[in-house]
Order: structure tokens, then C-alpha cells, then sequence
């Protein structure tokens, strides 16, 4: 895979929703990127139009109306297109994610496959088809690299809608250009870019052609000339190159690869019918089957035959017809095969009449005269030509008895009731049988869903139809998930038939981290399988941010811890550098709690306080060292009395009074 980092889109959010992640592939009209549905959480397939296309306003209104043909399009074995957008002139779907690889690598690797090998690959890839061709789809793009092989072994046919909007109105440009994988062109797309069903059912054929050989039937050094090969060559039988290979092989690619489009099957469920034929008799290991080989092989009409001509002597008189016998097989093939373009005339040979009869003795002569018998008209001729005409009668009969005389069309059954079928099928004289069940969003339950074999298709006279019968929509009931874990939650995800989304984590202060808060759908919804259930999963308890509150009010960090949701513890402490009430300390200081958690706070109850000393009337030195013993500062003023005799004569704060330790106290002197 491709995945280079360059590409600008790569990382871009398309419509919103889109994740653009590493490129899957690229090819000539579109880029895939594996990208995220960041609404659905899912992985999605986003196809995205190079700027070329996408700037076309018609081509964009005709992707517009084919992605939503192809949506309504559901089958196991088809992409699904899950949605279209137009971002700011990037066009682009977003389809179903399939990993894995497609039968193009497949075809590296394995081919020259085994016809059994083979047919079961094209097996799903034909019912796909079958599915779009009722629906009144064309795909017009059948080729290796659009069959995707899944890792699980599913296999899917991509680009349904997207090769209609193209070649509906581009297939041939003002300058001739033909626009598609023109390998797998079938021939009335190459010259008039007219398509039917009949033109997916050729390239099939030679996506067969190429998994029994291992190369492609028409090959040149261009294009054109690939093409003109399609027009006129018919594809050559695969046992050409592979000896060996049964004869209903080559008949059965012949058939698909008709370039009369006439002769080819009417659809790819006609083609599907025959590839399972085929493959029963592989199944089986026969090695020739006349009667399936003469069921596939080409038909043409037949060519009117010369007049009788009569040439008779003296003795005999022997018809003639002229012309190739209607049941050589090269003369079939040879009217069968007419080009696509101008009309191509067959050589006609000239009758011949047959010389006399001569005696035995006598040497033939070159250039002799030959001698013309008279006009007369011999009496065995008109015995002869009854028995010509009887017989052929016989032959015409056998032939139909041995071809189509054997078989009856199934009638179509589907959406009837199982009653209405029985009586149905019985009525065209079958015999009739309930085989499985199957869901069905589209029919009701217990009305049939489908028939093996299908409606429409030859089978043998007294044969069996034997129904599917329809078990009605699938859908299981969404589980509840609440106070599971996890792994407990995917497990019931996945015994219900679902799908285990990308959960969303949540904080939750009452469901522990880790367990299911709630899921969508809701429990008990009924939804589709593979449906993707979201489940909101707890972080446990949301986280509190704790603020710093040392040295601020120890009543303000109380009443907003509260507020947050935690409790705090506060003791209370003397300091002589924090104010009374304010917060000496916390714990913690900062980081994150949870709802419920303590922080701890030291709230100030101010300095320590002592009791002041007596020191009025006392001498200067005296009075100081009381107070400085008592733990004060000492402060000394003049009195308005001063007179020099340095006697304290007052105090502030006055003695017996209460101060914070280390406090100044003033003492007046006279």
C-alpha cells in the first residue's frame, strides 16, 4: 500500500467528520485513503476524486445521483457506500472498509488458477452483479483490481455507480479518447459506448479467461489496438494455453465472451447459473460432458441452404447440398462471431456435381470430358428426398428433446408466501422444498427470499425447487452495559451480534474508574447486526485542582475548599510573623484531589503575649534590663520635665499590662 505522509490530505477533517488518514491506493479518476467517521467512530474506505473530476459541475451532479444508486445497492458482496459529500470542491465518497487485497494480487500470485479455483472466486463477484443488474445497475468497470479479497475471506465487487457516472456521458470524448480499463471493454462499449448487463457479463468473461491463464486475451503495445482486438478477435479458448481443460471450460468463456452481445448470457445471474453448472461438474471430475458442452456452446442462426441440385447419368441420380453442415462446429463458431462493425459476408463455396459413374477398369483421365446425363429425372431422387426431409425431422426433434425438450423454466417465486410458491412451482410441474432460512431486510418473514435454482433458469423436468425462506430482518436486542468493565462490556457486545465502538471516558464521582456509566443504543433497542454500540466508561472521580491559600484569610480557605468539595482540617498556632487568622501553612499546598479528600490548615493565633514589667521610677539601666529580660525592646524618650536625672517617670505599655513577646516598650525619662 501507498501510504505517503505527503499527500495534503492526509490529517485533513473532511465535512467535518472525515479524518483523512494514509492512502490506500490511486488510480485514474480517484485517490483512496483509509480515514476515521469521527461521528460513528468507525475506520471507513473515503474515495476522493482528483480535482480534475471533481471540478466538473456535471460529472459532480452525476457522482452525486450514482453514490445514491449505489447506497440503496445492499448485498454481502458489494461495497457499501455509506455516504457523499462536496468539501469545498473535494468530492468524495466514504464506502466500507474492506482489508485485505484484491484479485488482482491474488492473480500475481496464483494464476494460472485451477477452473474449480477460479469459478469459486467469480462465484460471489457474479451474484454482486446479479444483485445490481435486477436492481437496473450497470457497473461498466468489472476488472481484478475492483474484486476486493477481505482478510476474513469475504469477497466484495467495489465501484458500483461510479464506472455508470463516468461512462453514462464520457466513455468516448470530442477527440476519440476512450475513457476505461479497456482490457475488460466488451465490444459494443468500444464502438458505440452502449452498455447493458451483457457488457459486464464480457469483461467477467475475461476476468475468467485471465485467472484460468494467467494473461490477458487481447494484449497490443496500446491501447487502441487492445481495443480493435475486442471488436475483432474473438477471445481465444483458455485451453489453448492450459492443455487439458474440459471442453465446457472453453464453452463456457466462449459464452460470456460472445462479441455478439446476443449470444451472450442475458445477465450476470443467467452467467452464475451456468458457472455453477460448470462447476458441479468439476465437483464431480468429469472430464467431458457433451450435453453441457453443447448447453453452453454458441448458437447462431443457420444459414439457408443452397438449392438441391440433381445430376444424373444413366444409371444414378444423387442430391446435393452445398455450404458447410449445419452442425460443424467451426461454421458455428465462424456465423457466430461476426464483428461489431460493418456486416461480414461468408465465402459461399460453388456447388459442385458429381462425375459419372465409369467402369472400374477405366483409369480416371484428367481433364476428360465428363458426359452430362440427359434430362431425364431418376425415381430415387424423390425417395431420397423424403428420407433427407424424415430425417431431419428426427434430428430437429431429438435435438430439441436433448437440449431444451428436457428442461422447464422455475418460475419466480420470490415474495411469495410459502404456500403460494409450493402451489406455483408445482403448477409448471416441479417439485417443490423448503430449504434454510435467511434474513432479509426487503422481504417479509416466512415469504421466500430466493431459489436454487433462481427464477428464470432451465431445469430438468420433475426436478426440485427448493426455497429460501426468509427469517424477516435481522436485529438483536442492544445490551445493557451499566457497571460492567470493560472487557465484560465487549464480550456482551459481541455475543449479542455487534459491534464494540470506541468508548467515551467520563469523570463519575460514583461509579469507580474503568466501569460503564451508560451505552447507545439504549438496552433493549432493537438494532441490525454489526451495529456499534457506544459505551460511556467511567474515569472514576473528576480531579480538584487544590488552590494555595498560605497567607490568606484561614476563613476564606475554609469556606472555598468547602465549595470545591473537600474537607478541611484546621489547627491553630502562635506566630510572630503571621498575622492572627490568616494561614500559617497548608497541606497539601497545590496539585489534585478528588470530591471528599482533607486539606489541612494552620491557622495564626498571633505572637506569643507576656506579661510587661513595673519599671516607673527605676533608673534608665535598671528599666531596660528588666524589660529586655522579660523578652522586650526598649525604647527611651525625654519627658517635657526632663531634667537630666535619667529616672523613669512613665511607660507605654504600661506595666502589668499584656504585649506580644518582643514587642518595644517606650520609657519616658525625666
Amino acid at each position: 500500500m501507498d501510504r505517503t505522509v505527503a499527500d495534503p490530505l492526509i490529517g485533513r477533517v473532511l465535512d467535518g467528520r472525515y479524518r483523512v488518514g494514509p492512502r490506500v491506493a490511486r488510480g485514474g479518476m480517484a485517490t483512496v485513503y483509509e480515514a476515521t467517521d469521527l461521528r460513528l467512530d468507525r475506520v471507513v474506505a473515503l474515495k476522493v476524486m482528483h480535482a480534475n473530476l471533481g471540478d466538473d459541475d456535471d460529472f459532480a451532479a452525476r457522482f452525486v445521483r450514482e453514490a445514491r444508486s449505489a447506497a440503496r445497492l445492499s448485498h454481502p458482496h458489494v461495497v457499501a457506500v455509506y455516504d457523499q459529500g462536496d468539501d469545498e470542491g473535494t468530492v468524495f465518497l466514504a464506502m466500507e472498509y474492506i482489508p485485505g487485497h484484491t484479485l488482482r494480487d491474488l492473480l500475481r500470485k496464483e494464476a494460472p488458477m485451477s477452473p474449480a479455483r477460479a469459478l469459486s472466486v467469480l462465484d460471489p463477484v457474479l451474484s454482486a452483479l446479479a444483485a445490481a443488474h435486477a436492481a437496473g445497475m450497470i457497473h461498466r468497470d468489472v476488472k481484478p483490481e475492483n474484486v476486493l479479497l477481505a482478510d476474513d475471506g469475504r469477497i466484495k465487487v467495489a465501484d458500483f455507480g461510479l464506472a455508470r457516472a463516468v461512462s453514462a456521458e464520457t466513455q468516448h470524448t470530442t477527440a476519440g479518447m476512450l475513457i476505461g480499463t479497456v482490457s475488460y471493454l466488451s465490444p459494443e462499449l468500444v464502438v458505440d459506448g452502449k452498455a447493458d448487463a451483457r457488457s459486464d457479463v464480457y469483461a467477467v468473461g475475461v476476468v475468467l479467461y485471465e485467472m484460468l491463464t494467467g494473461r490477458k486475451p487481447h494484449e497490443g503495445d496500446s491501447p487502441i489496438q487492445v481495443a480493435w482486438k475486442h471488436v475483432h478477435e474473438d477471445v481465444p479458448p483458455p485451453s489453448a494455453e492450459i492443455p487439458g481443460l474440459p471442453s465446457y471450460v472453453d464453452a463456457l468463456v466462449a459464452r460470456a465472451t460472445a462479441r455478439d452481445r446476443e449470444l451472450r448470457p442475458a445477465d450476470a445471474r443467467v452467467l452464475q447459473h451456468q458457472v455453477r453448472r460448470v462447476r458441479a461438474a468439476l465437483d464431480h471430475g468429469v472430464l467431458d460432458d457433451p450435453d453441457l458442452t453443447a448447453d453452453l456452446a454458441l448458437t447462431a442462426p443457420v444459414r439457408q441452404q443452397d438449392p438441391i441440385d440433381y445430376v444424373s447419368d444413366d444409371t444414378t441420380e444423387t442430391p446435393r447440398t452445398d455450404g458447410p453442415d449445419p452442425s460443424d462446429g467451426e461454421g458455428t463458431t465462424v456465423i457466430s462471431r461476426l464483428g461489431a462493425g460493418a456486416p461480414v459476408r461468408l465465402p459461399q463455396e460453388r456447388p459442385s456435381r458429381p462425375q459419372a459413374a465409369r467402369p472400374l477398369d477405366e483409369a480416371p483421365t484428367p481433364d476428360r470430358p465428363r458426359p452430362v446425363a440427359g434430362p431425364r429425372r431418376s425415381k430415387r431422387g424423390p425417395l431420397l428426398l423424403a428420407l433427407v426431409l424424415t430425417l431431419a425431422v428426427l434430428a430437429g426433434l431429438g435435438g430439441w428433446w436433448f437440449g431444451a425438450g428436457r428442461y422447464v423454466t422455475t418460475p419466480g417465486v420470490v415474495n411469495l408466501t410459502v404456500a403460494q410458491a409450493r402451489v406455483r412451482v408445482e403448477a409448471a410441474g416441479l417439485h417443490f422444498a423448503v430449504g434454510k432460512q435467511a434474513y432479509s431486510e426487503t422481504v417479509a418473514k416466512g415469504s421466500v427470499v430466493g431459489t436454487d435454482p433462481a427464477g428464470g433458469d432451465k431445469v430438468l423436468r420433475n426436478g426440485t425447487v427448493t426455497a429460501t425462506v426468509s427469517r424477516g430482518p435481522e436485529r438483536y436486542l442492544a445490551p445493557d452495559l451499566h457497571g460492567m468493565t470493560v472487557d465484560q462490556a465487549q464480550q456482551a457486545v459481541d455475543q449479542a451480534h455487534l459491534v464494540w465502538g470506541t468508548p467515551v471516558e467520563k469523570y463519575n464521582d460514583t461509579v469507580a474508574a474503568g466501569t460503564v456509566i451508560s451505552s447507545d443504543p439504549k438496552p433493549g433497542t432493537e438494532v441490525r447486526r454489526g451495529t456499534a454500540v457506544q459505551a460511556v466508561v467511567s474515569k472514576g472521580p473528576h480531579p480538584i485542582k487544590v488552590p494555595d491559600f498560605t497567607g490568606k484569610s484561614g476563613r476564606l480557605a475554609v469556606a472555598k475548599l468547602t465549595k470545591l468539595g473537600l474537607r478541611t482540617d484546621v489547627g491553630r498556632e502562635n506566630s510572630d510573623t503571621v498575622p492572627k487568622g490568616d494561614v500559617i501553612s497548608q497541606s497539601p499546598r497545590g496539585g489534585t484531589l478528588v470530591k471528599g479528600d482533607t486539606v489541612g490548615l494552620t491557622v495564626s493565633k498571633g505572637p506569643v503575649l507576656v506579661q510587661v514589667p513595673n519599671v516607673v521610677q527605676m533608673g534608665t539601666a535598671a528599666a531596660t534590663a528588666a524589660l529586655e529580660q522579660a523578652g522586650f525592646k526598649v525604647q527611651t524618650e525625654h519627658s517635657s520635665l526632663y531634667v537630666g536625672l535619667e529616672y523613669v517617670v512613665g511607660q507605654n505599655p504600661s506595666g502589668g499590662s499584656m504585649a506580644p513577646q518582643g514587642s518595644v516598650v517606650v520609657l519616658s525619662l525625666v
